[in-house]
């Protein structure tokens, strides 16, 4: 499963960093970060199988991301591919509106999912438990998304993991300047401590049939840590960095990423 930690509106001067590894089968093609839209200028990760993003930022100011929700009947191989609901999420001109789209589709055409979206000012998760599709709002602070609801302790990744961001999150140097913090979120996302997971079961861990390790940085023989982010929204300008690494972050550096152009004073306020 793959692990997105957000501190929204948590500090002063950037009231969105993110920090998140996509997790996925090494065999399932995929692009680093480019441009998905030309209006509105879409940047994300490209899914070179089933198309979509698995996390994008719009010139709106609008960062999405998808993570896929555990499928008890391992999920509809017909259903709409979930990268393109995230894509078209990231069209919407602002996170709320983005909610209410996604609030308005029907389950039952995806797998399921959660379905991240934030700008400076809002905050949303969309759960797709099957049936129907749940939009919650975020509250300021740190949030742990992975295939559970939000901040849901019962995920090992979210309880083992939770107060190290937390603590991170409350030192000054980090409330200060995020972005000089990277190297400290980076070595999070780089955890290999691993946790049972009590929805597996002792005997299921490491079979075949009985998932996955629960270590934030993953490294399976055919799933695992395909690449990492680190995502810093401004508050004062409009400016988003991203910093992306092609690969494990435990083993790969993190580079600049291409972000979106910003919108012209025509289109108005993100």
């Amino acid at each position: 499963m793959c692990t997105l930690a957000i501190y929204f509106q948590a500090t002063r001067k950037f009231p969105v960093v993110i920090a998140a590894n996509r997790d996925e089968f090494l065999d399932r093609p995929a692009g680093d970060p480019t441009t998905l839209l030309e209006s509105p200028h879409v940047v994300g990760g490209k899914d070179l199988k089933a198309g979509g993003t698995w996390l994008g930022i719009s010139e709106y100011g609008i960062v999405a991301g998808l993570l896929n929700r555990r499928a008890g009947n391992g999920g509809n191989p017909q259903a709409r591919s979930r990268g393109w609901l995230c894509l078209d999420a990231l069209r919407r001109r602002t996170a709320a509106e983005a909610a209410e789209f996604a609030a308005r589709e029907r389950g039952s055409d995806y797998n399921p999912f959660n379905l991240l979206m934030v700008s400076r000012t809002e905050g949303f998760v969309a759960y797709n438990r099957g049936a129907s599709i749940e939009v919650v709002a975020l509250k300021p602070g740190l949030h742990l998304l992975t295939n559970l609801d939000v901040d849901d302790f019962e995920c090992p990744k979210i309880s083992a993991s939770y107060d190290k961001f937390a603590e991170l999150g409350n030192r000054a140097d980090f409330q200060r300047d995020p972005i000089g913090q990277r190297a400290a979120l980076a070595a999070l996302l780089a955890d290999h401590n691993t946790q049972l997971d009590p929805r597996i079961g002792a005997a299921a861990v490491g079979t075949a049939a009985g998932g996955r390790s629960n270590a934030l940085c993953l490294h399976l023989d055919n799933y695992g840590t395909r690449s990492s982010s680190l995502i810093f929204m401004r508050g004062d300008r409009p400016e988003i960095t991203h910093y992306f690494a092609p690969g494990p972050p435990c083993r790969t550096a993190y580079g600049l990423a291409i972000v979106p152009r910003a919108p012209s004073a025509a289109q108005g306020p993100k």
